[in-house]
């Protein structure tokens, strides 16, 4: 296999300053999603640094952008670990974690390029979209950086956006399907069912009590989840690749309140089939498959747990056959 292609391939440095003197093919871009119209910008900016013989490189910003221009980031689509193990599956030689901060934000383009190009120009090429911009008030972008490439000596390659059922395909786009519960339109467009991740953590035991154990998930950080409600699961834990756990499990998952019990903060909670190791504190992917019913207040805990039997019976069948 082509250490391109091999995730272990992939290096990571802490910002521009630590950039190697080395020729580069570089993105720009957060990768949130790491969606189809994504991969089609990484999939040419790889196959340009194989034609240039440079490193295949994303420059990405920590914390999000919007985090420090707006006040908070978007909800996240994607674990950054898995984000990241995708990447460097697809060819991604180098990624930089760029601090963004008031100062970062407040840099030039021009001075933008002039820190990825160096004292030897090693910028062999920029590979961007038509929505790429970079710099203060976004003012480098592939209409306004040629006068600047030429002078320095590097390319600009346009990938054009990918449109599926006539819209392009962004990450905007891919959170409004899930907060609406269009679980299948958003596989499309990511080209993976979407999934979280979240660690496993100590409930009240009420589960265990009804006899349907919980892995209660708890986040880093804000992600997008679908509506409330009873979905059929797959998740999995373990492992050195976050795309490929070590261990895989079926399940059942409720997404909610849960009213019965006199409502609450919204928790994300699954139950996995014939699951016998202990999960606390383990990270944990949940693959939502498909909704099964929304969400419910039962006048008892029995008529609750008559649900959940049925609840978990179809989410088999559905396991079964997805």
């Amino acid at each position: 296999m082509s250490r391109l292609l091999h995730p272990a391939a992939m290096r990571s440095v802490p910002g521009l300053a630590a950039l190697p003197d080395e020729p580069l093919v570089v993105t720009v871009g957060v990768f949130d999603g790491l969606h189809r119209g994504h991969r089609r910008v990484v999939a040419a900016k790889v196959a340009e640094a194989h034609a240039r013989g440079a490193l295949a490189t994303v420059v990405s910003f920590e914390p999000h952008p919007d985090a420090v221009l707006r006040g908070a980031p978007p909800p996240l689509l994607c674990d950054p670990a898995e984000r990241d193990a995708c990447l460097a599956a697809l060819g991604v030689e180098l990624l930089v974690r760029q601090r963004f901060d008031r100062t970062f934000a407040d840099r030039t383009a021009t001075s933008f390029v002039d820190e990825l190009t160096g004292r030897d120009r090693r910028l062999r090429a920029l590979v961007m979209t038509h929505e790429s911009a970079f710099g203060r008030g976004r003012e480098g972008n592939a209409r306004t950086l040629p006068p600047l490439a030429a002078r320095l000596g590097f390319a600009i390659l346009e990938v054009p956006a990918l449109f599926v059922g006539g819209e392009r395909v962004s990450d905007s786009r891919i959170r409004a399907l899930v907060t609406a519960g269009r679980l299948a339109e958003a596989a499309r467009l990511l080209g993976r069912r979407y999934a979280v991740v979240g660690e496993v953590t100590r409930g009240d035991g009420r589960g265990r009590e009804l006899g349907f154990p919980t892995a209660n998930l708890a986040f880093a950080a804000p992600v997008t989840l679908p509506p409330d409600g009873i979905y059929a699961v797959r998740a999995g834990w373990g492992g050195p690749d976050p795309r490929h756990p070590a261990h895989v499990a079926s399940g059942v998952a409720s997404l909610g309140v849960r009213p019965t019990f006199g409502g609450g903060e919204r928790i994300l909670e699954a139950h996995l089939f014939d699951v016998g190791p202990d999960l606390y504190g383990r990270r944990l992917r949940v693959e939502f498959v498909r909704r099964q019913r929304g969400e419910r207040r039962f006048g008892t805990a029995a008529a609750l747990v008559v649900q959940m039997e049925r609840d978990a019976t179809r989410a088999r069948e559905i396991l079964a056959t997805t």
